[in-house]
């Protein structure tokens, strides 16, 4: 028996619901599910029971060592997935792809870590940009010590780093390699010209989180920990423990429901309807590539630049809108369609709304990246975080010490990190993504 098993079971007993939560099970279906750690219930922290076999059932379909559960999204398996790193390696220095979601800058603030940035290569946008191995090997060889590096794989526009050569590198210095796979779960059934599976565990990262409920059936908050290395876990249940200090004490049994809802889909149907889905997703791109400007990302995003067409990605996704497609993301360049979990006969559908599109083909001037360097840091990011704080204006802003990271969610992609000083060119960054005002340091 599993998770989703049990609570369809004690539903249909009708008991007198002595416990919490206050509903009692009444006022819908949904209600009738959603219960607390009773009798049987299993619990996430300590599981041993349904939870802990719906766990290893999903440990097994992306073969891991372990995968762990969270109903606190991935924010919370970053939270656990740096402390684990940190206390494995001894060190609280961590090397960081700069275009990290703002879940990793705060977790920093909250462990006190200390982040090397490793800059990207910026194309039109600073929530993408490439990195290799090389620029990885570039900070390990300096000879500090680093708990892990930690990069984002697929970036928000779909863009995916070369993990398996990564891996590699960290090896080389022994250092662990800790991914931010939110948007890349169902990369499990994805493979390369090889026939290479294209998740970052099976590319050789140590570490990785994955947010469930972005690309596979999963209710929001639903999120896994894949823990690949043995080594991270020094004892059965560390890792759970580890969890605990960050997460509620009260997690949502209905994100847990389905969480086990998704392995039985994975094991019976993930890897026909995927298969389908990439088939649908590539016919489309190659539909729309005559006439738009496809991004190069992974299969299950359509990432459109629209500056090319003569619209903004605002723009864009307001077109769509009014033509019944609602889109993930959008910004001054970019228009970002999420292909997971739809049907073929709505990706070609999404191919019929775009035909019918008019396109300007006026020349709209590219951000300008060239000039985009790091600002200086003045502070660490715990203390600037960490202290007493204002929100004052952008124009105002130069000279002043970042306190919180301004970020939008979506992308969450943080422009300042805190503790570093505000630039002119940061001012002129911020305001392109519309941020007007931002909390500074007293």
């Amino acid at each position: 028996m599993y998770i989703k098993d049990f609570c369809e079971e004690y539903a249909e007993k009708n008991m007198i619901r002595g416990h919490m939560p206050g509903h009692k099970g009444r006022g819908g279906p949904i209600n009738a599910l959603d219960i607390t750690e009773i009798d049987g219930a299993d619990s996430l922290y300590e599981a041993s029971g349904i939870i802990a076999e719906s766990e290893r059932k999903t440990s097994r379909i992306f073969g891991t060592y372990k995968t762990l559960y969270s109903a606190g999204g991935s924010t919370l398996c970053i939270q656990t997935m740096l402390a684990l790193c940190v206390n494995r390696a001894g060190s609280r220095k961590i090397a960081a792809v700069r275009n990290c979601h703002r879940a990793f800058v705060n977790a920093c603030a909250f462990l006190g870590l200390e982040v090397t940035w490793i800059v990207p290569r910026y194309g039109k946008s600073i929530v993408s940009g490439e990195i290799t191995a090389e620029d990885i090997e570039n900070v390990l060889k300096s000879g500090e010590k680093f708990a892990c590096v930690y990069v984002t794989s697929p970036d928000y526009l779909g863009l995916t780093a070369p993990i398996d050569e990564i891996a590699e590198v960290c090896g080389k210095y022994g250092t662990f390699l800790a991914a931010d796979n939110a948007h890349g779960a169902y990369l499990r059934f994805m493979t390369d010209e090889k026939g290479r599976c294209l998740h970052p565990i099976s590319r050789g990262a140590d570490i990785c989180c994955d947010s469930a409920h972005k690309t596979l059936p999963v209710l929001t908050g639903g999120a896994y920990l894949h823990i690949n290395t043995p080594a991270l876990e020094p004892f059965d249940g560390y890792a759970k423990q580890v969890m605990s200090m960050f997460g509620s004490s009260s997690p949502s049994y209905l994100i847990l429901e389905s969480l086990d809802s998704c392995a039985d889909f994975m094991e019976k149907e993930g890897a026909e309807y995927f298969s389908a889905m990439k088939r649908a997703a590539d016919a489309l791109k190659e539909r729309l590539s005559p006439a738009w400007d496809i991004f190069p990302s992974e299969a299950g995003k359509l990432t459109v630049c629209a500056i090319s067409s003569g619209l903004t990605g605002n723009e864009l996704a307001g077109a769509l809108r009014e033509r019944g497609l609602e889109c993930e993301y959008a910004d001054s360049v970019y228009t970002v369609v999420m292909l997971t979990g739809l049907t073929e006969d709505e990706i070609q559908r999404i191919g019929d709304i775009f035909e019918g599109i008019r396109q300007p083909r006026v020349y709209i001037e590219p951000p300008d990246l060239s000039g985009l360097t790091l600002p200086r840091r003045v502070m660490s990011i715990r203390e600037a975080a960490l202290s007493p704080c204002e929100a004052v204006d952008v124009d105002c802003a130069q000279g002043r010490i970042c306190a919180l990271p301004p970020s939008a969610c979506p992308p969450g992609v943080a422009v300042i990190a805190p503790g570093e000083e505000i630039c002119e060119n940061t001012i002129k960054f911020l305001k392109n993504y519309s941020f007007f005002r931002l909390n500074v340091v007293k």
